[in-house]
């Protein structure tokens, strides 16, 4: 059998993620990685360069070229809308979605001197909430990049999602994790979505999927869009499963204000409760406005 040639972005943390992939796929397997636009701007929050779209643009079109067979991506990397041609094939079973407080290493302790660094307006502005009076700064870079910037000393704390430290092998450097009604998790935060193209053998990979992932993505995504997920304002969306019932979390926060909401109901309806938790959502934005 001829290997199937498995696109990924070149950090550490995305071949980690396609090896994972490619050990459940139990087949013969080239890893191909690339350097994708998103990696190589590093001087400016992606808000301000055209958002996540840039870390999945090389491999869409090594997919359409026909220079690799699948692609693995971290799910909130993915764009709302996808080019036709090019599903989703499956999703992987979801690492921990939480977000993770790091400090330096050796340091015990917060420093309230020096800035947290994090990557995204939704931790940013859930950070302000949590710690008031605290400098919030970006930082840019893969993870090892940001460890590096914090054990030199620019900052006193990141936050990272607990699901790249895992997959890493830096679980040690977990400080303390953060619940979700601390810290909403992005969209998608600890799954992997295996893109192919449609035309191509797609059967080979359903094996790979998780059906409490794909509900999960299906509720979470629908938040985003439902919120117009190509602005930048701050937006979180988390989507949790027990038996056939899902509840479905959000929040949206445009103009700094942030906003809260929630529904329940049948996995069957994922999409449409992350539907109704968006619409929800902009209610309370509008209703916030006129006051």
């Amino acid at each position: 059998m001829k290997a199937i040639r498995v696109g990924s972005r070149e950090s550490r943390l995305a071949v980690a993620q396609a090896e994972e992939v490619i050990a459940r796929l139990g087949v013969p397997c080239e890893l191909v990685t690339m350097k994708t636009t998103g990696d190589k701007i590093l001087d400016r929050t992606l808000d301000k360069v055209g958002g996540k779209g840039l870390f999945v643009r090389e491999l869409d079109c090594a997919l359409a070229e026909g220079r690799i067979e699948l692609a693995v991506h971290s799910l909130k990397d993915l764009p709302m809308e996808q080019p036709d041609g090019f599903p989703v094939v499956a999703y992987s079973p979801r690492e921990d979605a939480r977000d993770a407080l790091v400090l330096p290493e050796g340091v015990g302790k917060l420093n309230p001197a020096k800035p947290i660094g994090c990557a995204s307006a939704r931790r940013r502005v859930q950070l302000g909430a949590l710690f008031p009076g605290a400098a919030i700064e970006p930082v840019r870079g893969n993870v090892l990049t940001r460890l590096q910037k914090l054990d030199a000393g620019q900052y006193g704390a990141l936050v990272l999602a607990a699901a790249g430290l895992r997959r890493l092998g830096l679980e040690h450097r977990i400080s303390r994790l953060f619940s979700p009604e601390e810290l909403l998790p992005a969209a998608g935060q600890g799954i992997l979505a295996v893109q192919a193209r449609a035309d191509g053998c797609t059967e080979l990979f359903a094996g790979l999927d998780c059906a409490e992932s794909r509900i999960c993505a299906a509720a979470e995504r629908a938040v985003v869009r439902g919120l117009d997920g190509g602005c930048f304002a701050p937006i979180a969306a988390y989507a949790e499963c027990s038996g056939t019932r899902v509840r479905v979390r959000g929040l949206y926060a445009p103009k700094g204000a942030i906003w809260r909401a929630e529904a329940c109901g049948e996995t069957a309806d994922a999409e449409t409760l992350g539907l109704e938790v968006a619409h929800q959502l902009l209610c309370q934005a509008k209703e916030g406005e006129a006051w």
